[in-house]
């Protein structure tokens, strides 16, 4: 059973920068891609990032390419999502996921932090 606990959410104004961090804990982690998902109000919830144990399995939408960037330290069990550049659209609860990374469906996930990108 893997656990995932999100924090660095907050309030940001248009152009800053946040980091998001997800603690895993639980399962064999490195047999797990660990991803970013975003929902925004009255919207569906979308991918934002992904990463893999190796950095080849990466993976970024692009509505946030070039701003975000995902990465994961292998040793403390944590994935990062670095947001620069942030815009009122970024404003959503950002989630972390994690999948055995043979499966399509992302089966476990955190509660949720809440980003907000306002001036």
């Amino acid at each position: 059973q893997v656990q995932l606990v999100e924090s660095g959410g907050g309030l940001v104004q248009p152009g800053g920068s946040l980091r998001l961090s997800c603690a895993a804990s639980g399962g064999t982690l490195n047999m797990y891609i660990i991803a970013w998902h975003r929902q925004a109000p009255g919207k569906e919830r979308e991918i934002v990032a992904a990463r893999g144990f190796e950095a080849a399995v990466t993976y970024v939408a692009d509505s946030v390419k070039g701003r975000f960037t995902i990465s994961r330290d292998n040793v403390k069990n944590t994935v990062y999502l670095q947001m620069n550049s942030l815009k009122p659209e970024d404003t959503a609860v950002y989630y972390c996921a994690a999948k055995w990374r043979g499966n399509a469906d992302y089966g476990y996930w955190g509660r949720g932090t809440q980003v907000t990108v306002s001036s």
